[in-house]
Parts: C-alpha cells; structure tokens; sequence
C-alpha cells in the first residue's frame, strides 16, 4: 500500500500489531479468537513446526520463469475429488482494502471467476494503511451485500481488512477457505508498503490461519483505472497456484505495472526492494486557530539489485514475492548466540 496521507496512529478503538523459486513455510502463531462455540464447527489442522522458508523446493512452488512463461507443472496436480467422484471446487475467499465497492475487487473477482466457489467478505469502507490491525474495543458487524457480485455471495464489514478474514472464517464461512486472495488494490503495495498495507495484511492474516494467501495490487490509485492486465495475470497466477499441492503459509505480495498488457513483458519472482518514504508532514491551522498536519512525502529507492520488485516493476513486469509473518533475523540470531553470553 504506497501511503496516502494517512497517520500510523491508531483509531476508534482498532490496535496496530504492526519459480525461479517459491516455498513459503511459517510457524503458527496466536490469533484472537471469538470465545462462543454455539453453532460453531471446530477448526482444526496442524500447522508446521519450522519459522523459515523451505529450502525443500516442493511446497507452493509456482512453475514461473523469468521471463514470464509457464513451464511444466514441477507438481503434478491432483484434484481433490468430491464424494460422489466429481472435481471438488475450492472456497475462494475475496476481501480487500478499499472497501467493497471498490472497483478493484470487482475485477478481482471476475478475475477467478469459474476457479472455484467465490465468497466476498470485505470492509464497508476504504481502510488503506491500517496494516495488520484488529478492531478490539468495538462491535463488528456484517451485512449481506449479494446484490454487487453477480452469482457470489457478499457480505460487508464494519472493521478493517483483518477482521474481515477473521469473520469470514468463524461467521460466514464457518471453515477454512482453499485460498485467500486479497485486492486488487488500487495503488503500489511493493517493497516497505507491505508494511502498513491493508491489502497484505489481509493476505497475512490468512496465512497464519493455515489459508494460503495472495495479495493482488495496481500501480494506479485513479477510480478509472485499467484493470484488464491485472485480472489477466491475475487468473494465470490463480490457475497455477490451484493445480498444485499449496504450502498452507503460502503468501504472494503481487504487484501489476500500470501498463496495457501488450507492454507486460511477464512475471518475475522478485525480493523486496530496500525501499522508503523520505516523510514529510505539511502544517496547517483550522478555522479556530488550531494546527493539523498531513502526512506527505517521496518514494526513495535505496536498491539497485536487478531482482527486486521495484526494478520489475519498472521494467513492466509483473512483480511475484513470497513473504511471511515470521519476522525473526535467523543470520543475527546465529550471530548472537555465538557472541552473547547468557
């Protein structure tokens, strides 16, 4: 989520806890959780024991080249059957964070259209930069909204990008989705973006409840913005990622240059770019007398790697990075346990 003069301080009672290859494995970790069972269906599943990334090149790989084209599947894909013999489709759950009648959820939805059995449960209202808060100190509520997605039960919500994964899973879905795909956002969500993004953190959320997870965004914030590149890449993207066994912490940071597709030159798997805003807050006074401020500022590229998602990016190509929730620096953690004494 590239900013948008928007304060990192919390607000109205919602606490911030701010293939070439592909293999995204992450611990488990401790999420809020409602306390009443009543008509509840228990969720289980194990999830794995390591906080790394796999070094295995199995799970939740993407048979994606560099330059953009499809390879042989590296898995042979197995569709899960149904009880009467026939391909099982999977739950496909759809949020964002530009609320849901933003113009890029539309398109995300068509997008995946057919792939499997869609459910939207998205903010009622723009919630871009509330990173991965949770909405702790007031009611949550839901209300259908089935008349915006043709054939795809909706529902809006009153909190942010987080508690719509939370609810989608305990209230509306009462299970855990096949996939989790969050977006199209309108507006960059590459290199420090991920950070504070609403969009990314929606993707993160899932992930940590065993959902493999893909956050989708455009580089462009106008209403009136092109999506049909995005939603072709979009479906691509899904496609392989449904005909493949998926790692169960699988998340994708996906980024779309704002180009016409006939300039896309393909998808690369990138790393985050050393990147950040140069902040700067313009002072002001109300009517009374009294100071405000607005949050502005430049991008600053500190990266000059080739394999980064802002150079993709620039080049107009379609940015792919794995990321995970787990945030510990396993080179200074073995550094450190040599040097520190105890």
């Amino acid at each position: 989520m590239a900013k948008k003069n928007i304060s990192n301080e919390s607000k109205n009672g919602k606490a911030r806890v701010t293939r070439n290859s592909l293999k995204a494995a992450v611990p488990p970790a401790g999420v809020l959780r409602q306390t009443d069972q009543t008509g509840r269906k228990v969720r289980t599943g194990k999830t794995g024991a390591t906080g790394i990334i796999r070094e295995t090149g199995k799970n939740g790989m993407i048979p994606i080249n560099g330059d953009g084209k499809t390879s042989k599947p590296l898995l042979p894909g197995k569709p899960a059957k149904g009880g009467n013999g026939r391909k099982k489709l999977p739950v496909i759950l759809i949020t964002n964070d530009d609320g849901i009648s933003a113009p890029g959820i539309r398109n995300l939805v068509e997008a995946v259209k057919g792939l499997g059995k869609v459910v939207v449960v998205a903010p009622d209202k723009p919630q871009s930069g509330m990173g991965h808060a949770i909405t702790i100190g007031n009611p949550l509520r839901l209300h259908p909204m089935h008349h915006l997605f043709e054939g795809v039960d909706a529902w809006q919500c009153s909190g942010t990008p987080v508690d719509c994964v939370k609810l989608a899973v305990d209230k509306v879905l009462r299970r855990k989705p096949d996939l989790c795909l969050s977006g199209i956002n309108h507006g960059a969500n590459h290199s420090i973006n991920v950070i504070y993004s609403g969009t990314m953190s929606a993707a993160v959320e899932a992930a940590i409840e065993s959902i493999p997870s893909i956050g989708f965004s455009l580089l462009d914030y106008s209403v009136e913005a092109d999506f049909s590149a995005a939603r072709k890449y979009v479906r691509i993207i899904v496609e392989q990622i449904l005909s493949h066994p998926m790692d169960k912490h699988l998340i994708l940071n996906v980024n779309f240059p704002a180009v016409p597709d006939s300039l896309i030159k393909g998808i690369k798997i990138c790393r985050q770019a050393y990147a950040k805003y140069e902040e700067d807050f313009i002072e002001r006074n109300d009517p009374t007398g009294k100071k405000y401020y607005w949050l502005t500022g430049k991008f600053v590229n500190f990266d000059k790697g080739r394999d980064t998602d802002v150079w993709a990016l620039e080049h107009n190509y379609v940015s792919v990075v794995p990321v995970q929730f787990d945030m510990t620096n396993y080179v200074l953690k073995s550094k450190l346990e040599k040097t520190w004494k105890s």
